[in-house]
């Protein structure tokens, strides 16, 4: 029943990828590790080439309309890629199984993952429940005038998708309708097309680290890429903003229930 639930679940990602760009991402990890039972870290490997492979479906389309911005994908996309791909060869693989605080507390890898991903979902449910005031967004900025920034970005979404196997997005928009003043629907796209790459990047980064479960893999993700295609059809019908809001309280509600689960689970039994 849970693996029921869980391909379903499969399917309402590539949905919410569809409606909101990148953000829609976020649950994953979550469906991977609640409904899948799967270990959180090798979770954060399946969810880069889930999100990678989806987004990838979604940055497609998104190129035959002409809402892909290629001056803002190079740099900031090349950043971040190096970033993920590093964070995933080389640092992942170092993290020991269990790590001892000063205090003499053991804690293990899989609950800090868990705990981050917790406090990573907060911050994405504040970015998308909160109003965000109006961009006049006719035109875009020179790239060169915000391009120290774009980078730093760039490699702050890496670390976030390195580590915690989450594509960023709601740090992502962002950046590229305040800093560049993209118009939100080239912004979707173009964020889409960045965490492809990343994504798909990393995952390469972890290959000879974990043993892959290639069937179970490419089934959630031809699932979740099929969902995509249903929310690029209902984006055009439901006011985006409203449903960011309610997607935004659904994932802050997750957000509390993964941190209550994994603190209580660690501290209180």
């Amino acid at each position: 029943m849970m693996e029921v639930t869980g391909y379903i679940a499969s399917a309402l990602i590539g949905v919410s990828l569809g409606l909101i760009g990148g953000g829609g991402s976020i649950l994953t990890v979550p469906v991977l590790v609640y409904l899948f039972q799967i270990d959180p870290i090798l979770a954060t490997s399946y969810s880069l080439f889930i999100v990678g492979s989806t987004s990838l479906v979604g940055a497609v389309n998104n190129v035959r309309s002409g809402l892909v911005s290629w001056k803002t994908t190079m740099p900031f996309g090349s950043a971040s890629l190096f970033t993920v791909f590093s964070v995933r060869k080389f640092l992942v693989p170092l993290i020991p199984q269990n790590i001892v605080t000063p205090g003499g507390i053991t804690l293990t890898s899989s609950f800090l993952t868990l705990v981050l991903f917790g406090i990573l979902m907060l911050m994405a449910s504040a970015s998308m429940i909160r109003d965000q005031d109006p961009v006049d967004a006719a035109e875009e900025r020179p790239l060169d005038l915000h391009f120290v920034k774009l980078i730093a970005y760039g490699v702050g979404i890496g670390l976030i998708t390195g580590l915690l196997g989450a594509g960023g997005g709601f740090l992502l928009i962002p950046a590229l309708v305040f800093l560049l003043k993209l118009p939100m629907k080239k912004a979707v796209g173009t964020s889409l097309a960045i965490i492809a790459i990343n994504s798909l990047m990393g995952f390469v980064g972890d290959l000879g680290h974990f043993s892959i479960h290639w069937s179970f893999l490419l089934a959630v993700s031809a699932i979740a890429s099929g969902g995509i295609f249903i929310g690029e059809r209902l984006s055009r019908k439901i006011p985006a903003e409203k449903l960011k809001k309610g997607f935004g309280w659904f994932v802050l509600i997750m957000a509390l229930y993964i941190l209550g689960r994994e603190i209580s689970k660690s501290f209180l039994v």
